[in-house]
């Protein structure tokens, strides 16, 4: 049994150590050719313009974002994230009905609810609005 424990979590501690030595790794060698010289520094007016997907720029600035587009994708990416959790407990509701009785189902309905409260709440403040 300890040899198990060790085997399985050895093989997640070397995947651990592969996943930071490699990014650390990328970044060292690109500052040491930054250093050293090998890996060019040469901005050009091309390089410092701004990118608008091809297009011929609007202004010679960087113009500003409008707030409302992170708010609607924030709370986009909360609600899925949290609709994500509905779907296993939905797949597995009959097994777990007969394996807990009701409570999985109250436990669901508070979760929902929680939901319903943090989308009402975002509706009442106006960040669901364009106008």
């Amino acid at each position: 049994m300890i040899d198990d424990y060790f085997r399985h979590y050895g093989l997640i501690t070397i995947f651990a150590v592969i996943a930071v030595a490699i990014p650390v790794g990328m970044l060292l060698a690109s500052s040491a050719l930054s250093l050293i010289g090998i890996r060019p520094n040469k901005p050009d007016r091309i390089k410092n313009a701004i990118y608008e997907c091809g297009f011929e720029t609007l202004s010679t600035r960087w113009s500003g974002f409008n707030s409302r587009f992170y708010a609607i994708a924030l709370i986009f990416v909360v609600f899925d994230v949290e609709v994500v959790f509905l779907f296993p407990w939905a797949a597995e509701f009959g097994y777990m009905s007969a394996k807990f009785g009701s409570f999985v189902l109250i436990e669901m309905l508070v979760f929902v609810a929680i939901l319903v409260v943090g989308w009402l709440y975002a509706l009442r403040k106006g960040d669901l609005e364009w106008t």
